[in-house]
């Protein structure tokens, strides 16, 4: 660093965060960090961003690894530059688009932007950052330029303070972003102050468009514009579908600045310039970072709160402040915005949002809007609609108007209803209830399986047990709005589909499970990380019925059942078998709050013998899974779910059910909170006696009279006072008047017990079922069983390749859905010996799972046998010399997975298991960058040739193309079935 520079730093510093000074005491926005959650898993950003807003104008520390998802991590020393796009506590990369950075005599550098130590990338010391809301602030200290930042909704503001040099630099980088691949961009030097263009990119979202026109304060000296790898191309318009850099040289005197204001759209760059001319008419820096902050001060003020310690206040509107990130205004001020199907549309009324991170926000983050800003919850519900206008499907999760698929269930139709059913009702109610009735009847994503097994089986789709639990959810909630509109048909039949999480209960061990030809998967660990299950395992899927918390009760046994497991959950040994899944932390026992399918669980216990425990572990959550250090955030902060759990328990109520408007208590960390102050539903939640000891709720009061049932949204959205009376005891406001579950009015469906789908002598067959007095009745000719057909009454042997359809019977009852198992008897014994294991993850059934005579499916991970960065070579000792006519071996190659069809395959033959003869060998024409999931079977045709032993190889592609997310990692080979004959 030059002495010159080491001075800049000193008085600039002298001059930190200029806009400190101005802000008043009492307002909200100096509670809250924007570095918490900046540091572990937070995957926050710190950079300036405005309510909702299109920009999030923030510093790029890195472009890759899963800790990197907002582009910025508090363990990086350097910034690669500042771009206008980012996500904020996702679990997947993207955005970064429209990066700009400051040098000092540093042009446009060949792409080495993932080399911490060259290309122009700058050193930062953290103690020279500054943020609040709206504004950001760092020394970039290898060049002695101060670098701040302000946004508006659709533009962003930069703000460059040079020391004296003959070599100022600004940069826009065109082929940076978090972790895509650019498909296009252009840039067009459009005179000596502007410069526009666009970035188009693949990633997270598949074809994602950012246009951008830029403004400089003063005429820069000169530019030019380089390739993507730095070659200066001459000119002053280009584009290339591998990505542009530009560069702008001023002249400056010590402590000038230069400023930039940027608009962005996704419809074109004269959007983009017009977005400007709308919302940043003027060169005034300051004048923009006050309007940012005031409009933060408003959002922030529809909560207020009293009491409590300084550092829960910071953690409070922190958490405020990162529940109105996302969804983003997409819309542009004219209305425009590119659509669902790649068209430019218009909303006439309101505007267009996106990053629907559905699977997460339906939980807290939707329904706390229902209370606190409902023109903006319901603007959020035409939306999701307009989405399905275009797309002909609500989103699951939406990016950029781009379908992820992402996650999993059809979590808009919670948030549809929810509103909905607390009378949130600005939108086409007509449209709305097509849209979720059209989500549930679809056949993708297991739905085909669910609709017609009454669950999905494991050997058909991934994380069967989640999907089949979160369908049966938000099929409920479907029949509360059928049911509301007088739908009745409807509503029977989503109804009875809302029970379907009953056919994954296995009574015997407790759990959630996976079936799979009709029998339950094996083996079975609870703790086990697998593809079963969504970012989870059985202890943390287990307890996923929210909206039948009094039949899910009843499945396991009665209340006092039910609170032992309780107990369970949250004292067993917080260990993790199985895959590494990073989602999963913040556990207590096997409680996981850094991840959402955990987070309605400690109000469950508001439901069992033990309901004081509830505000215990909320207190315990508050305290210890939300800090304000960079690293306060458990978990992925998720766009606004993380932070939407600690709102709702510092008010001391949460929405277990979404759809069911009703709240349940915890234990509030204030003692007073005013909702919605200044309108006529003011509500006000007051805590008397709230001290650390002080946890338990023994009575709640609303208007002054005493509640003896859980809250209704009705009731408090009209505004009043909500009493909270605290002891230091533990105590609970009302007795839980729990009700038998309603009658299933079903049969459980009967599940077989049986080693192994394939056999060689004899196989034993037994059929069972959950209910009790039940009968099971079986066919294996194809037809329907009835109560004609065979019935079972004891345990048998097959000793031939059978398919059976089975069926249970109750008296009163309806019968149960048809189980359907098959068996196949093998023509004699295989053994084979591998060359590399198969990864624990990945086994297709074990040794034996490659000539079983079962094909793993495309789309079901653990139907193969996976090795990761091993070639695969396996021998098979067929048990003597026998002639073989044919080999065929089948692989997997599935994008964005990194799975790859292999680069060759060669079979060999040996009598003796020493000497072989290669009797195939051939490569791979199916090209690497082909996307989807789909197999590919090698066939060899081989005449009159005798063999007790057959080699097959095949060849790891070795490393993830330069263009896959996980370039230069090791890749997979994933193969099933072997078949020789």
């Amino acid at each position: 660093m030059t002495m010159i520079s080491r001075l800049a730093i000193i008085v600039l510093l002298l001059f930190a965060f200029p806009f400190a000074a101005s802000s008043q005491p009492s307002k909200l926005t100096k509670h809250v960090d924007p570095f918490i959650g900046t540091d572990g898993f937070g995957h926050t950003f710190p950079g300036a961003t405005t309510p909702f807003g299109m920009v999030q104008l923030s510093p790029d520390t890195r472009i890759k690894g899963w800790e990197n998802c907002s582009g910025y991590h508090s363990s990086n020393s350097t910034i690669i530059g500042f771009s206008h796009t980012h996500l904020s506590g996702t679990g997947a990369t993207d955005y970064g688009d429209i990066m700009f950075m400051a040098t000092s005599g540093v042009q446009v550098m060949p792409g080495k932007e993932t080399d911490p130590l060259s290309g122009y990338r700058s050193a930062f010391v953290k103690s020279s950052e500054k943020a609040k809301p709206g504004y950001y602030k760092v020394m970039l200290a290898d060049y002695g330029i101060q670098a701040e930042m302000t946004a508006t909704t659709r533009c962003g503001f930069q703000k460059y303070t040079f020391p004296a040099n003959d070599e100022a630099v600004i940069i826009i980088d065109l082929v940076h972003g978090i972790d895509d691949k650019v498909t296009g961009a252009d840039i067009s030097i459009n005179n000596k102050n502007s410069v526009s263009g666009y970035r188009r990119s693949s990633g997270w979202a598949k074809d994602h468009f950012v246009f951008f026109h830029a403004e400089f304060s003063q005429p820069f000296e000169s530019s030019g514009i380089t390739d993507h790898e730095g070659n200066e191309m001459g000119g002053t318009v280009f584009n290339s579908e591998k990505g542009l850099k530009a560069w702008f040289k001023f002249k400056v005197k010590n402590f000038d600045n230069i400023m930039v204001k940027t608009g962005i759209s996704n419809v074109g760059t004269e959007n983009a310039e017009n977005n400007l001319k709308a919302e940043i008419p003027h060169w005034d820096f300051n004048k923009t970072v006050t309007e940012a902050e005031n409009k933060w001060e408003s959002e922030l003020s529809r909560i207020k709160v009293e009491g409590g310690a300084k550092d829960d206040k910071v953690k409070f509107y922190t958490a405020l402040y990162h529940t109105m990130i996302h969804p983003n205004i997409m819309s542009d001020t004219d209305g425009r915005y590119r659509g669902m199907d790649g068209n430019i549309h218009k909303m006439e009324r309101g505007n267009m949002y996106t990053v629907f991170s559905l699977w997460d926000t339906f939980r807290a983050l939707h329904p706390l809007f229902t209370i606190i800003d409902t023109n903006r919850a319901q603007e959020f519900v035409r939306a999701l609609l307009q989405k399905y206008k275009e797309s002909k499907l609500l989103p699951v999760w939406e990016l950029a108007s781009n379908e992820t698929f992402c996650m999993i269930g059809y979590h808009a139709v919670p948030v549809i209803v929810d509103a909905y059913m607390k009378g949130l009702r600005d939108f086409d109610v007509n449209l709305a209830y097509e849209a979720i009735r059209n989500s549930a009847m679809q056949d993708h994503l297991g739905l085909k399986y669910y609709k017609t097994h009454g669950y999905i089986p494991a050997d058909k789709e991934n994380e069967p047990v989640s999907k089949t639990l979160e369908y049966a959810y938000d099929d409920w909630c479907i029949a509360q709005m059928a049911k509301d509109l007088g739908k009745v048909d409807d509503y029977e039949l989503f109804m009875t589909r809302s029970k379907y999480y009953l056919n994954v209960y296995d009574m015997n061990s407790g759990f959630m499970r996976a079936r799979k030809n009709g029998t339950w998967f094996s083996p079975f660990d609870p703790y086990e990380v697998s593809g079963m299950y969504t970012e989870a395992n059985a202890w943390q899927y287990t307890f996923f019925v929210p909206h039948d918390i009094r039949g899910m009760i009843a499945m396991m046994g009665g209340r006092k059942s039910f609170t032992g497991r309780l107990d369970s959950l949250f004292s067993t040994a917080p260990k993790l078998t199985g895959r590494h899944q990073p989602d999963i932390s913040g556990l207590i026992g096997q409680y996981a709050h850094g991840n959402e399918p955990s987070h309605h669980f400690a109000y469950l216990y508001n439901y069992s013998d033990k309901p004081h425990r509830t505000a215990e572990l909320n207190r315990k959550i508050m305290k210890e899974f939300y800090t304000i250090g960079r690293d306060g955030l458990i978990g992925n902060e998720d766009c606004g779910q993380m932070s939407a759990w600690f709102v709702f328990a510092a008010m001391g109520l949460y929405p277990v059910c979404p759809g069911n408007n009703e709240y349940e208590p915890g234990s509030p960390l204030f003692s007073k909170i005013v909702i919605n102050s200044d309108a006529a539903n003011r509500l006000e939640i007051v805590a008397d006696s709230i001290t650390e000891k002080h946890v338990y709720v023994k009575s709640l009061e609303f208007n002054g009279k005493r509640m003896m049932n859980p809250m209704n949204h009705s009731s408090l959205a009209k505004g009043g006072k909500l009493t909270f009376r605290m002891s230091k005891d533990p105590a609970f406001p009302y007795e839980m008047k729990m009700q038998d579950a309603e009658s299933f009015n079903t049969v459980m469906i009967p599940y077989v017990e049986a080693e192994q789908k394939s056999f060689y002598d004899s196989l034993k067959i037994e059929f069972r079922t959950f209910t009790p007095g039940a009968e099971i009745y079986y066919t294996t000719n194809g037809t329907e069983p009835d109560q004609t057909s065979q019935k079972y009454t004891a345990p048998f042997y097959i000793s031939q390749s059978t398919d059976f359809k089975i069926k249970a019977f109750q008296s009163g009852m309806e019968p149960s859905f048809t189980e359907n198992a098959g068996f196949m008897k093998l023509p004699y014994r295989k053994k084979v010996t591998y060359t590399h294991p198969y990864s624990y993850l990945y086994t297709a059934g074990g040794n034996n799972g490659l000539v079983d005579g079962l094909y793993g499916e495309p789309n079901v991970f653990g139907g193969w046998q996976g090795f990761f960065g091993d070639d695969f070579e396996v021998v098979i000792d067929l048990g003597k010399v026998r002639e073989i006519k044919s080999i065929e071996s089948s692989y997997l190659q599935q994008y964005p997975a990194w799975i790859w069809l292999p680069a060759g395959v060669e079979y060999a033959v040996s009598k003796d298991g020493k000497n072989f003869t290669t009797v195939y060998k051939t490569g791979n024409d199916t090209p690497v960058d082909e996307s989807g999931s789909f197999t590919k079977k090698f066939s060899a045709s081989i005449s009159k040739t005798q063999a007790q032993f057959v080699k097959v190889t095949a060849r790891n592609i070795g490393k993830c193309p330069a263009w896959h997310p996980g370039a230069g990692e090791k890749a997979w080979v994933f193969v099933d079935e072997i078949r020789i004959e």
